[in-house]
């Protein structure tokens, strides 16, 4: 089954890898970075990080 995460971690989660998307070439790089240092997948972490795009119009979608 899958783990639900309160939304005050993936919103955190979310804002690391925005904060730190230029040390990365790539998002997916970035989440990989990030995610074990959160206990998070980081598949799971770049979907939040995509969906947090488009609702910020970054993205469409």
């Amino acid at each position: 089954m899958p783990r639900q995460y309160p939304k005050e971690v993936r919103e955190r989660a979310v804002r690391l890898v925005v904060e730190h998307l230029a040390e990365y070439p790539s998002v997916w790089e970035a989440c990989r970075a990030i995610a074990p240092k959160l206990d998070v997948g980081a598949g799971s972490l770049r979907k939040w990080v995509r969906q947090a795009q488009t609702d910020t119009g970054e993205r469409s979608g």
